[in-house]
């Protein structure tokens, strides 16, 4: 069917959406969410794309003979009010029934899962399709053949990054701590040193701060790939945002589902860290594991076993992998959310008086363990010699390199939360014990991430002595009611336990 085009600039984020009159619905047998085949009528470049529909129950928004394109619709096809489209239906894509057999618990093959990922790139499957996908997912989780399957599909139907200094190296935290900004001091020190390590970072998911939001409150990180790469021809290094780069892009889509349910299936992660890691051609890769019993992974045989897992896959495709396992029992550094874990960063980086002693040992542990794994030092003396780089300021000088190449954000575009409280202890005693997911839930209440200057500041960590009505932390944010919230639910989440 022909019909007249209205743009309707509305932006789904999402699947690209065309709202139909119902009286057109029920005369072409279309109903909400059917596929349908959208193409340009009399331009000399015709185009064409797939998309859902939406049906208007009233003439008052889209009349009949009336086709609105939301946003991404318009866009695919740089349509103008008045032009005309032919309108056909468009069978489900293979993916459809490769989601289904997911769904019965069956295990998928490499094919399967290119054909689900190319879908997911091209935006053919709808939202609610995807999701059914990532559910699946985590009901059933994926082998260790699937992980390895689906990290290739993801990594292959994406752009990459070829650096021009082998070898490659790279670092991922599987998360759950927060604070834990580790990379923002082993990236600078590592590149200090002369190796390359190209870091793409996510945003927050679940947690009050990712390293890319924290990076963006002193750089620049929404990169695209060329510059990504002059960025790391000219310093080394780079910490930049993964979901501008388009290295991964099913990745970021599949992110955008797992999102409002906080869901973390152990193979959508596993697949999610390592198509990174292949996506930027990495040789050499650390992955971090916190453990402890408010941490992403309770046990040390939970981190033990997905130790096991990430050298499997590693072996799989061929990356030489070294796997840590690390104090997950309280969190990292002072600073919870964005500006507040940068300060902390730089604090280290700076060498300053009062900068968090956790943050600089564990950091330090990585780069030396990382030096001494690229065999770019003797075993042994990798924590010397990235101590080295740290107190003689290389590692500053190529922080502020990488920040000025990547682009300075300016220091007046993101600012401490004027709204603060200060949340003191109800007993004295001595901290026993600091609840990792309390932490980040008062830390996402104040704000953070997406108010960049929210968040915790921590004046007690386990092991300090504390007195009634001595401070614990301080909050920050921008309007009086997040504060409330987070004194209100300090009291109910009881982060700090004080004996």
């Amino acid at each position: 069917m022909k019909l007249n085009v209205k743009c309707v600039m509305v932006d789904t984020g999402f699947t690209p959406v065309v709202i139909i009159n119902h009286l057109d619905a029920i005369r072409y047998d279309l109903h909400p969410r059917d596929r349908v085949l959208i193409e340009t009528v009399g331009k000399r470049e015709k185009r064409k794309f797939i998309s859902v529909i939406d049906i208007s129950t009233t003439d008052t928004s889209v009349k009949s003979g009336t086709i609105g394109l939301l946003a991404e619709a318009q866009a695919a096809i740089d349509a103008n009010d008045g032009d005309v489209v032919d309108v056909h239906p468009a069978p489900k894509p293979e993916s459809i029934k490769i989601i289904r057999k997911k769904m019965r618990g069956e295990r998928l093959s490499e094919k399967e899962l290119d054909t689900v990922v190319k879908d997911i790139v091209a935006d053919e499957l709808t939202e609610i399709e995807l999701t059914y996908f990532v559910s699946a997912v985590s009901m059933h989780d994926l082998s260790l053949e699937e992980v390895a399957a689906m990290t290739k599909a993801v990594a292959k139907n994406g752009c990459r990054f070829n650096a021009k200094r082998k070898p490659v190296v790279d670092k991922h935290c599987i998360g759950g701590i927060p604070g834990n900004r580790t990379t923002m001091v082993v990236v600078p020190i590592l590149a200090a040193f002369g190796m390359t390590i190209p870091k793409t970072s996510s945003r927050a998911i679940t947690s009050p701060a990712g390293t890319a939001d924290t990076m963006e409150t002193l750089a620049k990180v929404s990169l695209s790939l060329p510059e990504m790469e002059r960025v790391v021809a000219e310093t080394g290094g780079c910490m930049a945002w993964g979901g501008s780069l388009g290295l991964a892009p099913a990745d970021d889509k599949i992110i955008r589902i797992e999102k409002p349910m906080s869901i973390d299936a152990p193979g959508l992660m596993l697949s999610s860290v390592m198509a990174k890691k292949f996506s930027v051609g990495a040789t050499h890769v650390l992955i971090d594991i916190p453990y402890g019993r408010t941490a992403k992974v309770v046990t040390r045989a939970e981190a033990e076993a997905l130790r096991i897992h990430f050298l499997t896959i590693g072996k799989l495709l061929n990356m030489e992998m070294l796997v840590v396992l690390t104090d997950g029992s309280q969190p990292i550094g002072r600073g919870i959310g964005p500006l507040l874990e940068a300060r902390d960063v730089m604090a280290v980086l700076q060498r300053a008086p009062d900068a968090p002693v956790d943050l600089r040992v564990k950091a330090l542990r990585l780069a030396g363990e990382m030096l001494e794994f690229c065999g770019g030092v003797q075993k042994g003396s990798g924590l010397e010699v990235a101590t080295s780089i740290l107190e003689s300021g290389s590692a500053l000088r190529k922080m502020e390199e990488i920040i000025a190449a990547q682009g300075k954000t300016s220091p007046s575009e993101f600012r401490l939360g004027h709204q603060r409280a200060v949340v003191v202890a109800s007993r004295g005693g001595v901290v026993r014990s600091i609840d990792n997911k309390a932490i980040s839930k008062l830390a996402r209440m104040a704000g953070a991430p997406i108010t960049r200057g929210a968040g915790l500041y921590l004046h007690k960590k386990v092991g300090d002595r504390v007195k009634k009505g001595e401070a614990l932390y301080t909050a920050y944010a921008d309007s009086a009611e997040k504060i409330r919230h987070v004194r209100k639910y300090h009291e109910e989440l009881k982060p700090y336990t004080i004996r």
